[in-house]
């Protein structure tokens, strides 16, 4: 049976290697060649995409949906989505992620990739039967990660219960590029035992299996897998399209794809890692192996983000000692998968740990939310007594986290009434309020500007 491919250029491949900063301008240009390529999808939103529109770019998030959506009239659209976390860092009430979802298949998404950070599916499910309900894809995807609980049946339990929960797919999503062939083949086998529903990987280059994890996945069922053009490609990246559909050439697996149309949409992209290279916006050092991944489990923009706080500490001879503690405090808050925003969260605990000499004498804000249960139920229960130092006696939460959470989009609706221009700038200052704020601004002083200008022009054309 043909693989499928899921293109990530346009999302994961570019957050990955140049923290997010392709511009919707730069895509435009190639869509219509990558819309005859005959991917199962594009992923071209969610993620970091969102927040770094707004935030660097100073680009309307929904605009570049739009456009994109206008372009691509043969190829599904996918989107990345954080569950109760939408594309954010906090849980948001029902109301708001039921909204944001109508609006993204409104303006074009056609298949959801919905995840937890804990794999606490409860965290998943407003958002699943909201996709059902606009008629839009639902894939739930399982963050991988390594440790005891983690065994075989624990996944082929949980993909019986996502296929029971009303998903259309489920995603193996391996962030932080650990899982190596051989048990991606026991893996995709298992999942292939729980459930009926087609099964998709995606994994990053990090440690240097990735190519080789897709070929026994493809091999043992896999259905699809996430790969970059080649310009944007491995490190951090996903393993490039070009190199796997070759690999699967004259197979049973073929994938069917044009090598000629492949090789004209690298040479599109290629000018623009070379001019990433030249502005220090690409670091060569994201684009190696590094299979400390293996050792410590710990992603690679996860990796880089130790190395800056420890920079600040002026504490970078601790480097070693941060990698040794992270798993510890892993296993203190219940073993999660590291993945946003459980990593960052983990990583800073244990940055804090070491530098104070003792641990959790300092407890960040987050690491209480872990601990206090805001997030949600992690696999193995905390470890009661670091819970208790960090919380004391404040009573933890149980019950799904968004149970707590009074709808909220009233009161966003009303904070922005003077600055809205269309229905979706509520969603985008619901998720990110001082960003969406500073954006709105400059918006309308752009605005302004074309007016004024358009105003002079007029005046000089037609002088009274």
């Amino acid at each position: 049976m043909a693989v499928k491919i899921t293109e990530t250029i346009l999302r994961d491949a570019h957050q990955s290697l140049i923290a997010t900063r392709m511009t919707t301008e730069q895509m435009l240009p190639i869509i219509e060649k990558m819309d005859k390529v005959g991917y199962h999808s594009v992923e071209c939103w969610g993620g970091a995409t969102f927040d770094a529109s707004l935030r660097f770019l100073k680009e309307d998030p929904w605009e570049r949906l739009r456009k994109l959506r206008a372009g691509f009239k043969n190829t599904k659209l996918q989107m990345l989505f954080r569950g109760q976390n939408i594309l954010g860092y906090n849980h948001y009430s029902d109301d708001v992620v039921e909204y944001f979802v109508q609006k993204s298949i409104a303006n074009g998404i056609d298949i959801i990739r919905i995840f937890d950070c804990f794999n606490d599916l409860r965290n998943l499910q407003t958002a699943v039967k909201a996709a059902n309900k606009e008629k839009g894809h639902a894939q739930i995807a399982l963050a991988y990660t390594l440790g005891d609980a983690y065994t075989l049946d624990y996944w082929k339990e949980t993909a019986r219960r996502i296929e029971e929960m009303g998903a259309d797919s489920l995603c193996i999503k391996d962030m932080a590029g650990l899982l190596v062939p051989y048990e991606a083949d026991k893996l995709v086998k298992a999942l292939k035992e729980g459930t009926k529903l087609p099964i998709q990987l995606h994994t990053h280059y990090t440690s240097g299996v990735a190519a080789m994890t897709y070929l026994k996945a493809v091999e043992a069922g896999c259905d699809i897998i996430d790969t970059a053009m080649s310009p944007f490609s491995m490190g951090t990246s996903q393993p490039a399209t070009e190199v796997m559909v070759e690999t699967f050439k004259g197979t049973e697996y073929d994938t069917g794809l044009d090598q000629n149309l492949l090789a004209e949409i690298a040479n599109y992209f290629r000018p623009m890692q070379e001019e990433a290279l030249k502005s220090g916006l690409l670091n060569p050092k994201v684009m190696g192996v590094d299979i400390k991944t293996l050792l410590y489990q710990v992603p690679g923009g996860m990796l880089s983000n130790l190395v800056s706080q420890l920079k600040e500490a002026k504490a970078e001879d601790k480097f070693y000692d941060v990698l040794k503690e992270i798993p510890e405090v892993r296993k203190d808050f219940g073993e999660p998968p590291l993945v946003t925003p459980s990593s960052q969260i983990v990583g800073t605990q244990a940055v804090l740990n070491v530098l104070q000499g003792e641990r959790y004498k300092m407890v960040t804000k987050e690491s209480k939310k872990v601990l206090s249960g805001e997030f949600g139920q992690t696999i193995k229960p905390f470890n009661p007594e670091v819970q208790k130092k960090a919380i004391g006696d404040v009573e933890p939460i149980t019950c799904r986290p968004a149970d707590k959470i009074a709808p909220q989009l009233a009161k966003f609706e009303e904070e922005i009434k003077e600055w809205k221009q269309q229905d979706e700038d509520v969603l985008s200052y619901a998720l990110f309020p001082q960003v969406a704020m500073e954006f709105f601004k400059h918006r309308q002083a752009q605005q302004t500007k074309v007016d004024v200008n358009a105003a002079d022009t007029k005046n000089k054309a037609y002088p009274v």
